[in-house]
């Protein structure tokens, strides 16, 4: 089979790869579309040391059964791959949490798992989530990172009332927001730098507020009346476009900065859920945390009803979450799509690698 191989920082190839070998509890599958994820692009150029030399990397897949040696699933069923491994002995596994579990592995990033940049990749029978009926297979690429959202709202445990701040409006801020409004907080404000990110959360119907500079640009679904003062200024630009601090933050991003950011436009007491992993170590103040009593949830992955809940979801919303794709290469242009996402050539949110394309 044909594979993208990853050789190291800025490196990539397509190469012959020897098919995958199902074991006994696994199915094979012939992929249809992988998402190219932010922590893909942060291997690939190895800012976080979670991708490997010689490593087939690929976890937000869709695809279809070939073989199932469980005989669960049908050949052709289109599926999706929930990537995260548990031991299935532990405590965490047994409760659906597999992404708690100590010795988990992940689809994609364990180097010893040949993933789903490739033409056919092997994956245990019990993580496979059948797509409803009819749903455009594309979709099944995006349920991965919009159950990585679905999870960091969930882990905020949001109330409808909450004002609700996003930072980074990237492909995970992007889930995280569509998550809010799945869960009754439609009020949510998203910070982007990127305006063409700005742009496609505003086409999803989200407040988008430019952080940087001397004022905060807001960008809204809401068309602004002649009277309407497009910028807000920075001092509490945030603040002021959700009418009063941030009761809950979510970091979609992952680096000191952000995270001080989370802390500046927060209510005391507040909620900060850290998703993103921009960087493997931060520095925070403690003061922020401790004196103004705020919580700092971490939210990594999903639970396995969570993940199967927004497979279903995305498959009843496909038309809403079409627009986040906004990319679609073969595998022999897959290597220069890396190196554009990277170095900001490509602006594109969520590219989708076709390995028959």
């Amino acid at each position: 089979m044909r594979a993208l191989v990853f050789h190291g920082p800025w490196e990539m190839t397509v190469e012959d790869r020897p098919e995958p070998v199902p074991g006994p509890g696994d199915a094979l599958l012939e992929i249809v579309a992988t998402g190219i994820c932010g922590s893909d692009l942060h291997g690939y150029t190895g800012e976080n040391g979670r991708r490997h030399p010689g490593q087939v990397m690929g976890h937000e897949t869709v695809g279809r059964v070939l073989r199932d040696r469980t005989g669960a699933h049908r050949p052709g069923t289109l599926v999706t791959v929930n990537p995260v491994i548990g031991c299935g002995g532990c405590a965490a596994c047994a409760a659906g949490t597999p992404q708690r579990c100590p010795d988990r592995r992940v689809i994609g990033v364990g180097r010893e798992i040949s993933a789903a940049f490739a033409e056919r990749m092997v994956a245990p029978a019990r993580n496979l989530v059948p797509l409803p009926e009819g749903v455009p297979a594309e979709i099944g690429g995006l349920v991965e990172p919009l159950a990585v959202g679905h999870h960091a709202v969930r882990r905020a445990a949001l109330r409808p009332q909450d004002r609700v701040y996003v930072v980074g409006g990237g492909p995970i801020g992007q889930a995280v927001a569509l998550a809010a409004r799945r869960a009754g907080n439609p009020g949510v404000v998203v910070g982007e730098l990127d305006p063409a990110r700005r742009a496609l959360l505003t086409r999803l119907g989200f407040a988008a507020i430019d952080p940087a500079g001397p004022s905060a640009a807001v960008s809204s679904p809401v068309a602004p009346s002649a009277t309407d003062d497009p910028a807000i200024p920075s001092a509490g630009g945030v603040v002021a476009a959700l009418g009063g601090a941030a009761d809950v933050v979510i970091d979609a991003v992952g680096s000191a900065r952000t995270l001080q950011a989370a802390f500046e436009v927060s209510a005391l007491g507040a909620r900060v859920v850290l998703v993103g992993m921009a960087a493997p170590r931060v520095e925070i103040s403690a003061y922020a945390v401790s004196t103004e009593e705020r919580t700092v949830i971490g939210s990594f992955a999903y639970g396995e009803a969570e993940f199967r809940d927004t497979a279903a979801w995305a498959g009843a919303h496909a038309a809403e979450l079409e627009p986040l794709i906004e990319g679609r290469v073969g595998l022999e242009q897959a290597p220069g799509t890396f190196r554009a996402l990277a170095d900001g050539t490509l602006k594109a949110s969520k590219v989708l690698v076709h390995p028959s394309g």
